[in-house]
Order: C-alpha cells, then sequence, then structure tokens
C-alpha cells in the first residue's frame, strides 16, 4: 500500500484514532482534574463563582493532557503506518 491508495486506505483509521484520542484525553482530564481539585467538573471560562487561577489551571492542565495524547496517537499512528507499508507517512 503505497501513494495515494495508502493514503487514502489510512485517512479513516487517522480519523478513527483521533476520535478515540480526544475521548481518552477528556476522560484522562476529568480523571485528574477530580483528584487535583476534588470537584466533578472542571471550571467554565464564563463561570463566575470561579477564580482566574482555577480557570487557568484548568485550561492548562487540559491543554497539556490533548498535546501529550495527540502527540502519542500520531507518533503511534506513524510507527503503525511504516510497519504495515514500509514508509513512513509524510
Amino acid at each position: 500500500m503505497a501513494g495515494k491508495l495508502g493514503k487514502v486506505a489510512l485517512k479513516p483509521v487517522n480519523v478513527a484514532l483521533g476520535f478515540a484520542a480526544g475521548a481518552v484525553a477528556g476522560a484522562l482530564f476529568k480523571q485528574l482534574w477530580k483528584i487535583a481539585s476534588g470537584d466533578d467538573d472542571a471550571p467554565d471560562a464564563g463561570d463566575e463563582e470561579r477564580g482566574w487561577g482555577e480557570i487557568l489551571a484548568a485550561a492548562a492542565l487540559q491543554g497539556a493532557i490533548f498535546a501529550v495524547v495527540k502527540a502519542a496517537v500520531h507518533r503511534g499512528g506513524a510507527i503503525g503506518t511504516k510497519r504495515l507499508t514500509g514508509t513512513w507517512p509524510d
């Protein structure tokens, strides 16, 4: 599976992996926020009862988790593609 056919065939797999990664990252963030803050829900930026520190800490934690999960899935997908096709994806 090389060239355009390989890219077309792997596109749905990459989309599915992206959705799964988002779900995993969201669940991981929810659990870590619950441990870190004791609250079941992370603060919403529009919640007037929450302070700047809490809102920005939640956003930073969420961003870091999503970035790490995205990088891990992207790297894993590239390695899987290399094993399947023999070439590193573009």
